[in-house]
């Protein structure tokens, strides 16, 4: 037992010093085409509509807005009632529409706000509705304050058979200013085939 300790101790010294963490270690740079690539997103006030559409300018990829059959209502406290009761129970909303060929993208982009440190109900029907083996996720969130939190973790549990890149989290209050914050983000995480 004490030799487990020390090895997880050194490792955690060793990705300290250089710069990065486990997490950062277990991701990939994801490579694809513009046709390969799909931006699937959930947005409740614009705030991850609008980071989407930077993304999918940036890559040339696919553009799919995930909605639920049911909106959530436009009242804020009505909204945080709903989606607080169907996060706490695991609630997989009906979604309004499927993606048209998902076995054709290698790599989506999945983005989300930070609904109490984990992704919108929405979001998790949609990466509960197909299957992900051999695809990369680069998960995308919008934020009040919150940062990714478990977002990227959430997904990882719902999708353990696919790759994921680094996740990118970006702040509601700025993102109409964040153009080229996600322009080098995505740089970071996909090199695009010609």
């Amino acid at each position: 037992m004490k030799t487990k300790a020390m090895v997880c101790a050194m490792a955690g010294l060793i990705f300290s010093t250089i710069g990065c963490s486990a997490e950062e270690l277990n991701t990939v740079k994801a490579t694809a085409e513009p046709g390969k690539i799909l931006v699937a997103y959930y947005s409740y006030s614009g705030n991850t509509r609008f980071a989407a559409e930077q993304i999918q300018k940036a890559t040339g990829g696919e553009l799919f807005e995930i909605k639920p059959v049911s909106a959530y209502p436009a009242d804020y406290d009505a909204c945080v009632e709903r989606a607080k009761k169907e996060i706490n129970a695991g609630t997989k909303p009906e979604l309004a529409e499927k993606v048209k060929d998902f076995s054709q993208y290698e790599v989506i982009f999945v983005g989300t706000p930070n609904w109490w440190s984990t992704m919108a109900p929405p979001v998790l029907s949609f990466l509960s509705g197909y299957d992900f083996s051999g695809k990369v996720i680069i998960p995308f969130v919008t934020h009040g304050g919150g940062g990714m939190a478990r977002c990227k973790k959430d997904m990882q549990k719902a999708c353990p058979k696919a790759s994921f890149g680094k996740g990118g989290a970006f702040s509601g209050r700025s993102i109409k200013s964040s153009e080229a914050a996600l322009t080098k983000w995505v740089d970071e995480v996909i090199t695009i085939r010609k």
